[in-house]
């Protein structure tokens, strides 16, 4: 089978936002957003997983039509879908959205696929089909893991980065990631991200270091009353575009306007 059809039906996804380490990445996402909502806008998430934003932004009142590659994740997407959401899901992939019309979506996301795309010509198409289904001045949001995040905690935190390097899955000079389809996520830096989007008719709005520091300190995060971790939020949110900041985080958001 393919390695992310067999990574997601073993993989508790519908789960990654339970924890309060999760729900900092949901949240922080959750609130960029919610910046560019307005009553009865259209809303397109690709790649959308068990439907975790799918569901909470058709909960808020909006239409939201999602697209997902994984039949296991999609029969979840399903089982959650409450008779009052105005919410579809199809099975599909994220470089070919030819069912869907130019310029037919408000709000796009994308929040999964760039995870898992290896090459520079599928980041760009992907990104391309994203953009072309989006309104002039809609919104793309764009999520990606990060390389320096995956260096520093699972290469020397958990004591693999010699493994990594003589796997050649890292550079000794620039710490460069190198991933293949079977290790599931493609891994990035600001740099690259940025160097996708120089050709497309878009402005970038936001960069957003999306759980920061955060899985660094995940038992301590988890461990957190209530109030204490409301205070770390708020704390989160105003370091999360900091330049000096964005740079440690596991995950990023990219939040682009279609140019008109």
């Amino acid at each position: 089978m393919n390695p992310i059809h067999d990574y997601y039906n073993a993989y508790d996804e519908d789960n990654r936002f339970a924890s309060n380490h999760g729900r900092v990445e949901f949240l922080t996402t959750m609130r960029y957003i919610e910046q560019y909502l307005r009553p009865d806008m259209r809303v397109l998430e690709i790649g959308a997983g068990t439907g975790r934003y799918s569901h909470a932004l058709a909960r808020l009142g909006y239409t939201v039509d999602a697209v997902e590659l994984v039949r296991h994740n999609i029969d979840i997407f399903e089982s959650h879908t409450t008779p009052d959401e105005r919410v579809t899901v199809r099975q599909g992939d994220a470089l070919d959205l030819s069912e869907f019309a130019d310029g037919t979506y408000d709000v796009t996301l994308l929040l999964g696929p760039m995870y898992h795309l290896f090459t520079v010509a599928d980041k760009v198409r992907a990104l391309s089909e994203a953009v072309r289904v989006t309104k002039s001045g809609g919104v793309i949001c764009v999520a990606y893991c990060m390389t320096d995040a995956s260096i520093l905690d699972y290469g020397f935190k958990r004591g693999n980065a010699l493994g990594l390097l003589q796997k050649h899955m890292i550079d000794d000079v620039t710490f460069t990631a190198h991933s293949e389809p079977s290790d599931i996520f493609e891994l990035v830096r600001r740099e690259d991200i940025f160097a996708l989007t120089k050709n497309l008719p878009v402005t970038r709005m936001h960069y957003v270091a999306t759980d920061g520091f955060t899985k660094y300190m995940q038992p301590e995060i988890d461990a957190m009353d209530g109030e204490t971790f409301d205070l770390y939020l708020k704390y989160h949110f105003f370091l999360c575009e900091r330049p000096d900041f964005v740079g440690i985080t596991h995950h990023s958001l990219d939040v682009l306007r279609k140019d008109a």
